[in-house]
């Protein structure tokens, strides 16, 4: 799949979601050279900035066991990611969205992309900048689940995907939440 591809899957239902569903990259591929990689950056970013600079981001943000809440961090996000496919394929089509369970994990790998590249935002000590950079990266995921879900599901019928969008981003957000959570717990 092409780079410039990649950019316009917030924008349009169109091309380049045409792209992946013509291309079908296999769901071990998407594993293996996205979701893999991708996933491994908010750790690190978290570890980078817990140790370098913890209490100047945030106080007590230093003192925390980062080794420990970085591995369990980066597990949470791949069992996020298998939950959200088998999500994304349950809740369209019960609501008449027909989407495989191949394009469902399709989706549940290139939605999370905006949020793990937010983490290098954590090269920046400031907690709002952070925020700021976080909301924007949500608000681009959820753009790429709407248009997926019209693009994958080859019907652009708008009151459906934006229903199943609701649907899969108040879980999403809800994981999202969970995580952070994790990160205070410990």
């Amino acid at each position: 799949m092409k780079t410039t591809a990649i950019f316009q899957l917030p924008f349009s239902s169109g091309s380049a979601w045409d792209e992946v569903h013509r291309r079908h990259p296999s769901i071990l591929s998407l594993v293996t050279f996205i979701v893999l990689p991708l996933a491994l950056i908010p750790p690190v970013m978290l570890y980078y900035a817990g140790t370098h600079y913890g209490d100047a981001f945030l106080p007590g943000f230093g003192e925390k066991s980062w080794r420990f809440i970085t591995t369990i961090f980066f597990l949470a996000e791949l069992l996020t990611f298998a939950a959200m496919g088998w999500m994304i394929h349950e809740v369209a089509n019960s609501r008449n969205l027909p989407v495989s369970a191949t394009d469902a994990y399709r989706l549940a790998a290139l939605a999370p992309i905006p949020l793990w590249l937010s983490a290098f935002g954590l090269l920046i000590p400031s907690f709002g900048v952070n925020v700021v950079i976080s909301l924007a990266a949500l608000g681009l995921s959820i753009s790429i689940v709407y248009h997926g879900l019209q693009g994958l599901a080859q019907r652009h019928e708008e009151v459906e995907a934006m229903s199943v969008t609701h649907t899969i981003m108040g879980a999403s957000v809800m994981a999202w939440v969970l995580l952070l959570a994790l990160i205070w717990a410990f």
